[in-house]
């Protein structure tokens, strides 16, 4: 696992390599606005197999996918113009939002009926999804069972001794204590709190 340090001055310079190791597959282990998250193409059948691989996920559990706007959003999912009003709401931030799923991302993300989305409260994550340009993997990065990670020194020590990790760990010291993120299905009418 290589460790790249980022701070608000060489976070332009971060994203631009990041970009690249997305483009070629690589997973990154990144802080957010809650947890250290596993960041990989969600495009990318490959690049999302790895990511289970590396959390030890079992199949046909969801992962929650970052986007960079509503618009894109829509792209993914369906979203009613009531839908889209709660997303303006809760929007950036310590929200997923559980969709109806258009089928555009591989199957290995979830069930082919709904989809978690959430656009991310913290700068660096945001640079980087705008300037990829495709949604990415928003899992948090620690071992399925295992408790999530609050720093770069958690996450290596969690994967070091692992057949599969992370390439790349973007270390921005240890985040301020927080949960994942709340989960909400707004697939019904009546919204269902899945994660508080």
């Amino acid at each position: 696992m290589i460790v790249w340090e980022i701070n608000p001055k060489n976070f332009g310079a971060i994203a631009k390599k990041a970009v690249l190791a997305l483009q070629k597959g690589k997973v990154l282990a990144c802080p957010t606005d809650t947890v250290y998250g596993l960041i990989a193409d969600a495009t990318n059948k490959k690049a999302v197999k790895r990511v289970l691989l590396i959390k030890g996920r079992e199949k046909g559990k969801p992962l929650p996918i970052f986007v960079s706007s509503i618009a894109m959003a829509k792209r993914l999912a369906k979203v009613s113009s009531s839908q889209e009003k709660f997303l303006k709401r809760v929007w950036p931030g310590k929200v997923t939002v559980v969709l109806e799923n258009k089928n555009k991302l591989p199957k290995e993300l979830g069930t082919a009926k709904s989809i978690g989305l959430r656009i991310p409260k913290y700068e660096f994550l945001n640079l980087l999804l705008n300037a990829y340009g495709k949604p990415l993997t928003g899992t948090s990065a620690n071992i399925s069972g295992k408790p999530p990670c609050s720093s770069a020194a958690e996450v290596f020590a969690q994967f070091q001794r692992r057949k599969y990790q992370p390439e790349l760990i973007l270390e921005k010291g240890k985040l301020s204590r927080s949960k994942p993120s709340k989960i909400i299905d707004v697939t019904s009418s009546k919204h269902k709190v899945i994660r508080r």
